[in-house]
């Protein structure tokens, strides 16, 4: 009999309890809930920037690869706009790379302003030295009317550049948006850059070694200078978000 009654008062108190979650919201509920986004929330720009990680490395071995073969054709053809897609795919290489240094300090608040500044200006001053580069080499080559031999391999790592360039950087602009980072904004900004001039000095190339215009060749990397230049002067002016994550 008495296990009977303890029994059912303990069903009466599981129904009370039940009842009174069911009549009122529940804060503890609702907190679950809120703690349990933040949780996905925080998963997803983990894997953002592991994402991000990977896209980088990726470009840092491919730009790697493309400026040593594009210096190398440049230097036997004697082709301005080969070898000054060469320097730009070395740039490339420490864009890359200063995206990266971003991506390793992207949990630490305090130095997050800091890195975004120095890896804008860093990339902005060595495109800069680019195109007082570019414009020097190429109204030298053109006063002294130097014609460059033709390049079948400079024409296939550039019409390669074409294709995967771009590619390359909406992957890295929508990892990018997806953590808030200017500093990944600009890497992805110097990717399509890099597909645009990869454009260009095809044309000019591929002109001299098809139609022989040996002028084709300088012209287009004087065409590649307003490009670079705008990208330097963006990223030596850029400032870092106060409250980028």
């Amino acid at each position: 009999m008495i296990s009977t009654l303890s029994k059912s008062r303990c069903d009466r108190d599981e129904l009370l309890v039940t009842h009174e979650m069911r009549q009122k919201p529940s804060a503890v509920r609702i907190g679950s809930l809120y703690h349990s986004w933040m949780e996905n929330a925080a998963g997803g720009h983990s894997r953002l920037v592991l994402r991000g990680r990977r896209l980088s490395y990726l470009g840092l071995a491919y730009n790697a690869a493309e400026a040593v073969v594009s210096l190398w054709a440049g230097v036997l053809a004697g082709s301005v706009a080969l070898v000054s897609f060469g320097i730009d795919s070395l740039i490339e290489v420490s864009s890359s790379g200063a995206a990266l240094w971003r991506l390793q300090v992207e949990r630490d608040e305090s130095r997050r302003e800091r890195v975004e500044r120095i890896t804008h200006r860093i990339i902005g001053w060595c495109f800069l030295a680019l195109a007082a580069y570019v414009t020097v080499d190429a109204v030298r080559a053109l006063w002294h009317r130097e014609r460059p031999g033709p390049s079948v391999v400079g024409i296939v790592i550039l019409a390669a550049s074409v294709v995967i360039m771009p590619v390359l950087a909406r992957a890295k602009r929508r990892v990018a948006e997806g953590i808030g980072s200017r500093a990944l904004t600009a890497d992805a900004n110097q990717t399509s850059m890099c597909a645009y001039l990869s454009a260009i000095a095809l044309a000019g190339v591929a002109l001299n070694a098809v139609a022989g215009w040996w002028w084709a060749d300088p012209v287009a990397a004087l065409c590649m200078t307003p490009i670079i230049l705008a990208e330097a002067l963006e990223g030596i002016r850029a400032k870092a978000h106060r409250h980028c994550c």
